[in-house]
């Protein structure tokens, strides 16, 4: 759709309206913002949470019958797995969601939020129904790869519609519990592998198989819930369609408010409209205007990366190898441990909009890093029992949720518009690289070796990356709480 389809020279909406001459039409005024963030929470906005939540309810999903299927990897006659071979196909799932992110973050800036939501959930439909199939370990890797593409590509797309569609005032507790919703799938991968890893339910080759060909079409109910979400009207106002803008808003309005609100009430704001932003504006505002804010995001990013991936991958090898829990029960250790990663953003989300990001930025870090070196030790010199083990974790994690979700609402909602999505999928790219793929690969080996010591010296790793990400958060991090966008980053376009 061309721009003067969009907004002819004499056009005037209700809310968007030209303010220019014909020679510089593509300059406009609108309120779409403050009108968004003006709403209170209705069932639109719950079925925003419920049609994206539940992208991250299949990654738990996937992660956790990855972990839980090691063991079963193991033992197959077809695959028969080592623990480095575990780790490498978890490190491949990671470096494809790393590209993913990267390739179809820069797509979701340019092409809108909505499109990216089918490309996406595409690949990782037919990526996961493929790892069903898998004959060796190059090809499940492979497959865990564009799996992990597909995945990659999710999070840079949802957590920029997140920011966009909630009202300011409910942005960081949406924005948690979204992204804790992974726990609820992790809970019912950790279910469906107590079934299907049974040896009395099937044979050892084809639980593990039917397993990924459920997650997958598990992934088609996603595409019918998301039919209904809209395109981001704040992407869609910069983008050259304000009028397509206008019409979502108004739309959102008489679904919550029952009637369309009056531009009237609000103040405008003036923005000249673009097609795309160029790569080098987006190194620029990046890694100089917000050269500080980057330093806040990689820093959370790596460290939690390497704190969950690290310890998460390898879960099912910790208990099966150091306390002899049969691969068919891991599922069990599961849940207790699912629950403390759900229900810390869920109970403490709310305190990041009313005690502030600063604060509980640096305390869920700073107590996550801090509990895992005590239990890393504890692990250590023998005296926690597989149970204290996983109530430990669970523990750690209730902190360690949180934390880990809100480096993804820090970078998401303090840069600007233009360039929020790829600068998710960049931090995420570098934190995941440095932290994420390392992590599970460098724990495969430290398993390996049989030797506690070297497994706590792994924890402490990930603990003082963690520690230190608490203090770089107290000292720099943004008070974007209750907060329109605008105000945290103003958009690119924007104009005095």
């Amino acid at each position: 759709m061309s721009l003067q389809q969009t907004q002819p020279n004499s056009a005037t909406t209700n809310d968007v309206t030209a303010a220019a001459a014909p020679s510089d039409e593509r300059i406009i005024e609108t309120s779409i913002p403050l009108r968004l963030d003006d709403l209170h929470w209705s069932g639109f906005h719950t079925r925003v949470v419920l049609a994206l939540g539940i992208t991250w309810i299949l990654d738990g999903l996937e992660v956790t019958l990855a972990g839980a299927l090691s063991g079963a990897l193991k033992d197959s006659p077809t695959m028969g797995f080592s623990n480095a071979d575990v780790g490498f196909a978890s490190s491949a799932y990671l470096a494809g969601a790393v590209l993913g992110a990267l390739g179809f973050g820069w797509l979701t800036d340019r092409i809108g939020r909505k499109k990216l939501f089918f490309i996406t959930l595409a690949l990782y439909l037919s990526a996961t129904a493929a790892t069903a199939l898998s004959w060796n370990v190059a090809s499940y890797a492979l497959f865990r790869f564009l799996t992990g593409a597909g995945i990659g590509g999710e999070y840079t797309a949802i957590n920029s519609t997140i920011q966009e569609l909630v009202p300011a005032r409910y942005r960081g507790w949406t924005d948690l519990v979204i992204n804790g919703s992974f726990w609820l799938g992790a809970a019912i991968g950790a279910v469906g592998a107590i079934v299907l890893l049974d040896p009395a339910v099937l044979a050892p080759d084809h639980g593990w198989r039917i397993a990924y060909f459920i997650g997958a079409a598990l992934g088609l109910v996603v595409l019918f819930m998301r039919m209904w979400i809209p395109e981001s009207p704040r992407w869609l106002m910069i983008h050259g369609y304000p009028d397509r803008a206008h019409q979502i808003v108004a739309d959102i309005e008489r679904s919550v408010l029952g009637h369309e609100q009056s531009s009237e009430n609000f103040p405008k704001v003036k923005l000249r409209m673009r097609d795309h932003t160029p790569l080098r504006e987006v190194a620029a505002t990046l890694f100089s205007t917000y050269r500080q804010r980057s330093l806040v995001g990689l820093t959370l990013m790596a460290a939690q990366a390497f704190f969950y991936n690290a310890i998460f991958f390898t879960f099912a090898l910790i208990l099966t190898d150091f306390f002899g829990i049969p691969s068919s029960d891991v599922g069990w250790y599961i849940l207790p441990f699912a629950a403390g990663n759900f229900l810390g953003p869920l109970l403490l989300g709310r305190l990041f909009d009313t005690l502030g990001r600063r604060t509980m930025i640096t305390v869920t870090y700073g107590v996550s890093g801090v509990l895992l070196a005590l239990s890393g030790y504890l692990f250590s010199i023998g005296v926690l029992s597989a149970q204290t083990q996983t109530i430990a974790w669970m523990v750690i994690f209730f902190f360690a949720s949180p934390a880990a979700s809100a480096a993804y609402l820090t970078v998401s909602e303090t840069f600007p518009l233009e360039v929020r999505a790829l600068a998710i999928a960049a931090f995420y790219a570098i934190g995941t690289g440095i932290g994420g793929v390392i992590g599970p690969a460098l724990f495969g080996v430290l398993i390996d070796t049989g030797s506690r010591n070297s497994v706590f010296g792994g924890y402490l790793l990930g603990a003082a990356l963690m520690i230190a990400a608490a203090v770089v958060a107290w000292r720099y991090a943004v008070a974007a709480e209750r907060k329109s966008l605008e105000s945290v980053a103003r958009p690119l376009a924007f104009l005095e």
